[in-house]
């Protein structure tokens, strides 16, 4: 369980990757309103002129990534500036955040489960969450790390530190 484009042959195994996660899950009707857009983003996203090899994808409907393979042409301030903007439009016309960073992520049961720092304190403080469960890496930087790093147990995790 983690996304295609973790295993996407076509693009370099160091290109960069920014994760969303929404505020709350997409339903179907909106994940599939949200993927023709994000192609049609990636597919006209430049840098100074030039095409930008990328891809993005809605995942597990909670969660947009966002792929660019800089070997080809590498994403500026300007262009990254470009997708922020883009990531904030499509927010806003869905009724999502896409831009709440105290969203946790874990994997429980072969599903993921994502909850704001505050409820995820809790579990943790419950023994609901413990060393060993699976968390959502969402400050994976590259394709590799998307791949081999995924999900990591919380005791290994970013997230532990802010428990």
């Amino acid at each position: 369980m983690y996304p295609s484009l973790a295993s996407d042959s076509a693009f370099s195994p160091d290109s960069r990757v920014w994760i969303y996660v929404a505020n709350r899950p997409l339903t179907e009707t909106e994940a599939t309103w949200v993927q023709p857009r994000l192609d049609a983003f990636t597919r006209q996203w430049t840098a100074h002129n030039a095409a930008l090899k990328a891809k993005a994808e809605v995942f597990d409907r909670q969660m947009i990534i966002v792929m660019v393979d800089e070997t080809q042409a590498g994403a500026s301030g300007c262009s990254i500036d470009k997708s922020v903007h883009f990531m904030e439009a499509l927010g806003a016309e869905i009724g999502i955040d896409l831009f709440e960073r105290m969203r946790f992520g874990w994997a429980e049961n072969g599903q993921l489960h994502f909850e704001h720092r505050d409820t995820f304190v809790r579990r943790v403080q419950e023994e609901r969450i413990h060393p060993d469960t699976p968390m959502v890496n969402t400050l994976a930087l590259t394709k590799r790390d998307l791949s081999e790093n995924w999900l990591k147990p919380f005791s290994k995790s970013w997230h532990k530190r802010l428990v």
